[in-house]
């Protein structure tokens, strides 16, 4: 249930809407790439703490400067290598291993944050087949007018076979830094005032020498924050209506011990675990194929498959958010992203139109009535709500399946959920994760979900 190492990383990314019509973050970016109108001087000054930018649309993707790739149409528009641009040797790190690569680069426009930010995050959905993997870049503008080095936010694959997915550790340019998945400003709070105020990405795309198809790339884009720092938030009104999804249960400490390699056993995997279940809501389930390499006798032979679906090499845990938001889009016409919403009443909009979302918390034990335990970085997925408005989670860190199902107290669960700072056990100032929460869903979804969406931000 702890990640590897306590970090904070406010993020926030954009579902795939049913159709172009439906963008996140707003319209499309010009295709000259050339920046948007200038954002606000602050977050704080426009109202928002969060804004978001994707590409997912064909329009999108013959947006941006392509070097080799191309955008494909069809149900999921994506993009794809056309003529390799290069070939380039990568030595992976994690196994020793040195191959040489066709590639092709896509550099997306760049967008103009409406909140100048002090923290940005990549994230991504992609097919890899065997032979092939992607990098995504970050590269933000700061206030001042200078900018950032390109920043590896992921290398990845779905599988293992070619390379070792991995975040990219020792990148800084002594004013911004990255850790696992989230670019960060040193010093966010300093009197300079420093923030990145626009960004673009790129991405490359990796296929064997002489290989017909590359990897495809669905959706891809940026969140930028500026989150105050907070040890207490205000408190949402319920909506006073109770709703409940049925999402399938599973317990991480039913795996307790399992395969050690990957985030030392199965009492580490909540981030997995939650994606489970919420793939599995929506009806989908790995192939027998993917499960054979699982002891028979384990029980729930897919969380030990999420779990390695999902490890980070570098990372050493299964706790990277936008690998999981991959691991979950990997399945037939989902998307998976990660977001940062403000209040336990923008979940409670999410649930009434039938989505439910994992949420990322760190507590000590009295700070949550009823779980029996403390952390310093917890997920769980929250699938309903009391008419009273509290909190119906399923829970990964149960003695077993049938006891995931939790009800927490609203105003214990929406605080901890949503600061920034908090007291560890020895009274030490530490961080908090502000808001973390991961969606997955269907690629086109329903009237009611876009609109709930769109409600709370996300669109």
């Amino acid at each position: 249930m702890t990640a590897p190492t306590p970090r904070r990383a406010l993020l926030a990314v954009a579902l795939a809407a049913a159709t172009a019509a439906t963008l996140p973050g707003g319209r499309a970016s010009a295709a000259s790439g050339a920046p948007r109108t200038p954002a606000p001087a602050s977050g704080a000054a426009s109202g928002k703490s969060v804004d978001n930018r994707f590409w997912y649309a064909h329009a999108h993707w013959r947006a941006g400067f392509h070097q080799g790739t191309t955008a494909i149409g069809g149900a999921r528009p994506g993009l794809e290598i056309k003529t390799p641009a290069g070939r380039t040797e990568y030595a992976d790190p994690h196994t020793g291993r040195k191959s040489t690569w066709e590639y092709a680069t896509w550099t997306s426009p760049v967008h103009a944050s409406t909140v100048p930010a002090t923290e940005a995050i990549a994230s991504w959905n992609a097919r890899t087949p065997a032979g092939t993997w992607i990098q995504t870049e970050l590269r933000g503008t700061y206030t001042d007018g200078t900018a950032t080095p390109w920043y590896v936010m992921g290398r990845w694959a779905s599988g293992e076979g070619d390379i070792r997915r991995t975040s990219v550790d020792g990148q800084t340019d002594g004013r911004s830094t990255v850790w696992t998945d989230t670019l960060a400003l040193d010093a966010p709070a300093a009197a300079t005032g420093l923030r990145i105020k626009d960004w673009r990405l790129r991405l490359t795309l990796y296929r064997k020498p002489g290989a017909l198809r590359g990897p495809t790339v669905w959706l891809a884009g940026a969140m930028a924050s500026d989150v105050p720092d907070r040890f207490t938030v205000p408190a949402s009104p319920p909506s006073g209506v109770a709703h409940e999804l049925k999402v399938p249960r599973y317990s991480q400490e039913t795996h307790a011990g399992q395969y050690p390699e990957y985030d030392n056993g199965g009492e580490a995997w909540c981030s997995p675990t939650s994606s489970q279940m919420i793939i599995e809501f929506w009806g989908r389930k790995p192939a027998a194929k993917s499960l054979a390499w699982v002891k028979k006798e384990y029980a729930d032979p897919q969380v030990c498959h999420a779990a390695r679906s999902t490890y980070d090499a570098a990372y050493k845990g299964c706790g990277n958010w936008p690998f999981n938001a991959a691991y979950a889009a990997t399945y037939r016409q989902l998307a998976g992203v990660v977001t940062r919403l403000g209040s336990l009443a923008d979940l409670e909009t999410l649930v009434r139109a039938g989505i439910p979302a994992i949420t990322s918390q760190s507590f000590r034990p009295e700070e949550l009535t009823g779980a029996g335990y403390g952390t310093a970085g917890h997920l769980m997925t929250v699938i309903g709500f009391t008419a009273a408005g509290d909190v119906i989670a399923n829970d990964p860190n149960s003695p077993s399946n049938p006891a995931v199902r939790r009800v927490y107290r609203r105003r214990e669960f929406e605080n901890n959920w949503l600061r920034t700072k908090r007291y560890n056990a020895t009274g030490k100032v530490v961080s908090g994760t502000g808001g973390v929460c991961y969606l997955y869903g269907p690629i086109r979804p329903n009237a009611a979900q876009i609109q709930a969406l769109r409600t709370v931000g996300v669109l």
